[in-house]
Order: structure tokens, then C-alpha cells, then sequence
């Protein structure tokens, strides 16, 4: 097997004891920032200290940016391009060698110096472009930044230079596979490494019944690689600079291991040191390792979002508020909130895990956490599905 780097095969401790050194790293150049969003943090003596540490998520990122723009006081290392996102957010981009770290995934998907990457990831403002070209960069192949639109032009660009790859979301690449077959062209693609969408499996059997092997990454904005698939196909791998917790959605609290949670990332980037980034994702960690034989963890992919914050009766719900609401009873393990209809109205009930209670206590809780009246359901520990969800809207809209 022939891995990017030896990081991939590390052993456990190997790898926990490098990201300690990392992490720790990471809060000495964050709290050193006058106006940083960490400050008198001491250096951890495990990697489960993390969880004392508070989420970073990105509406935090716009006030501060709106601030301190561009970045909001984060400490920038050696950059040359600055990205905007939808928020706005912006984000520090760098030419220097696998900045964002999609080498890895690329070389995981086989891509490499003989092929020419047709790279239909935009370029204006938001950085998946560059993303992508800098990683075709890193495993030495040539790049057709090819962006959206004039698809009979990207068919023809595609068949005259020879791309043998693309690079863009899961479903654009049937857009020119589609025009190709109109246009009477075939194309040598070979390879597919896509983001920013959903793969569906029946879009992925499609490729491959063209012959396109089509793999997926987890990428963001802001973080660079975060997760990729290799050829193995069984779940995402985690990437070697970035160490990834599953969370409760609405608090810094890591659910048990393979329960679905909010995806928090801290990554080893010293350009950009984002500690306890919440992505908003959904996601578990799968037990074991890679068939393929690279031995970091592994999450499920992409499973919802975790902002499940909903309308009720014209007040939102969030999913802060559930989490208040477990920690104002000690004996309170964890809770939903769902939202339905009772005729033309709307209702909602809590249930709530605990052990023992007052359900009129837990009643009044809920008027003053959450703002509204509902109906209270005590259930044993346990008996709350483990599916990421802490409000769950039953409502049909149609």
C-alpha cells in the first residue's frame, strides 16, 4: 500500500502524543493574541482537557471579524489569499505546500503526476478552487481550473487536454458527463474527488459504471481537509493535522463513543489555529480502522445538521436552551424537545431521561429555559434514541 506520508500508520499513542504537542502549541499562539478568542488557557496535560475548553463556532467568528476584520483577532501566520463566505466570514489562504491538507485525500483516490485534474470548484471569493488545485499541487498534477458554467466548453477543454480527474461537487460532474454524450465527446475520466454535497450512492454507481472511481471528502472553508474516504470506502478518515470531538448539539460535551453528535474540530494548522471549531455537522465515530490499513480514527460522514433550532408557537427553540435545561437538574441525563400539531395549533412536548424527579419541577424548568409551556415525559435512562437530535420537529408542512 502506498500511503501519502508515514503519519497515516502511526500508532495510537504515537499520534495522541504528537497532538498533545499540537494542541498545546495551538493555545500558546492563540492566548498570546492580544484580543484572541482564548486567553490565560495553561497547556493540557491530556487531550481530554479539550472538552473544558469553549466551542468556537462561527457566528462567533463573524462578531469578532466585524471587530477585528479580517480575521477577528485569530492570529494569522504567512498567507496570501483572503476568502470570503457566506456570513460573511473570511478566511486566510496560503500557496505553500498542502495548506489545506487535500493532498492527502487525492493521493488516497489515486490521483497523482499523470493525471490532469479538471477542477470544477469555484474560484471567486470562496476557496474550494484554490483548495483543490492546491492539493493537485501537492501530488503533482496539472490542473484545468475549469469553475462552473459553459459546459460545452468544459467538455471540449476536458477532451482537449486530457483530464483524467475531476474535482468538484458529486452531481456537477453528471452535468458534463451528460453534455459530453450529447455532444457525441467521450471524456478520459478516470477519477472523481468531490465535496460540498451529498454523494448518493446511486450517483456514485453511475460513475462507476462509466468506469470513474468517485471517492468523497469532508472539507470546510475554514479547516481545510477534515475527514476523506479511501479506496476502502468504509467510512471517512480522519486527516493527520486536525483532531476531531463528537459533541451534544449546543454544548462542548462529548457524547459517548458512537453516538451521532456535533462535529468540533481543533486543527494543527499554526497558520490558522481555530481550537473547538463547531462545524454545525452531524456525525459519529466508527469503531476500528481503515481496511486500507491508515490508523486514524473514523467518522460516519455527513449525517444532518446540528442547528436544529425550530419555531414554536413564534418562539425559537435551540438547541443551548435543551442543554440549559439538563444542567439546571442534576438527575437530568439528556433531553428532547418535539414540535407538532394539536389541530391547528402547535405543541410541544419534553422528554426527559432521569432518574427519579418532579415532573412539575422539570414543567417549570421548561417555562424558564425554553420561554414556552409544554408537556413533560419522564423516561427511564436509555430510552432516548442516540441519533444527534435534541429538538425534532414532527410538523407537516405540505
Amino acid at each position: 500500500m502506498n500511503f501519502y506520508d508515514a503519519l497515516e500508520t502511526r500508532s495510537q499513542d504515537e499520534r495522541l502524543a504528537a497532538q498533545l504537542v499540537g494542541v498545546n502549541a495551538q493555545i500558546a499562539r492563540v492566548t498570546g493574541a492580544p484580543g484572541a478568542y482564548l486567553q490565560d488557557v495553561a497547556p493540557l496535560q491530556d487531550l481530554a482537557g479539550l472538552a473544558e475548553l469553549p466551542v468556537l463556532r462561527k457566528a462567533d467568528l463573524v462578531a469578532a471579524q466585524a471587530i477585528t476584520p479580517p480575521f477577528g483577532a485569530v492570529p494569522v501566520g504567512d498567507v496570501e489569499h483572503v476568502f470570503q463566505s457566506p456570513g460573511p466570514i473570511y478566511e486566510p489562504g496560503s500557496h505553500a505546500h498542502d495548506w489545506w491538507r487535500l493532498g492527502r485525500f487525492l493521493h488516497a483516490a489515486g490521483v497523482g503526476p499523470t493525471d490532469v485534474v479538471h477542477n470544477c470548484f469555484g474560484y471567486h471569493l470562496t476557496p474550494a478552487g484554490m483548495i483543490f488545485e492546491n492539493g493537485a499541487r501537492a501530488v503533482g498534477a496539472r490542473v484545468l481550473p475549469a469553475g462552473t458554467g459553459q459546459t460545452e466548453l468544459q467538455v471540449t477543454a476536458a477532451r482537449d487536454v486530457g483530464a483524467t480527474s475531476y474535482a468538484g461537487t458529486p452531481d456537477y460532474l453528471k452535468v458534463i458527463l451528460d453534455k459530453a454524450d450529447a455532444m457525441g465527446v467521450t471524456l478520459g475520466f478516470t477519477k472523481a474527488t468531490v465535496g460540498g454535497g451529498a454523494l448518493f450512492p446511486s450517483l456514485r454507481q453511475e460513475y462507476a459504471t462509466r468506469g470513474i472511481s468517485c471517492l468523497q471528502c469532508y472539507a470546510t472553508a475554514d479547516l481545510g481537509n477534515v475527514a476523506y474516504e479511501s479506496q476502502a470506502m468504509e467510512g471517512m478518515i480522519v486527516d493527520e493535522q486536525v483532531i476531531i470531538e463528537i459533541v451534544t448539539p449546543g454544548t462542548g460535551r462529548p457524547v459517548a463513543p458512537g453516538e451521532v453528535g456535533e462535529v468540533v474540530v481543533t486543527t494543527l494548522n499554526p497558520d490558522y489555529p481555530l481550537i473547538r471549531f463547531a462545524t454545525g455537522d452531524l456525525s459519529a465515530v466508527l469503531p476500528g480502522v481503515s481496511p486500507c490499513g491508515r490508523t486514524n480514527m473514523r467518522i460516519a460522514g455527513w449525517m444532518g445538521r446540528a442547528d436544529q433550532t425550530t419555531k414554536i408557537k413564534g418562539m425559537f427553540v435551540r438547541p443551548e436552551q435543551v442543554a440549559a435545561l439538563v444542567d439546571k437538574h442534576a438527575e437530568i441525563e439528556r433531553a428532547r424537545v418535539i414540535a407538532s400539531r394539536d389541530g391547528e395549533m402547535d405543541a410541544m412536548t419534553v422528554q426527559i431521561e432521569a432518574r427519579g424527579g418532579d415532573a412539575q419541577s422539570y414543567a417549570r424548568s421548561v417555562v424558564e429555559v425554553l420561554k414556552l409551556k409544554g408537556s413533560i415525559e419522564v423516561l427511564e435512562p436509555g430510552s432516548l434514541p442516540r441519533d444527534g437530535k435534541v429538538i425534532e420537529d414532527q410538523r407537516v408542512y405540505d
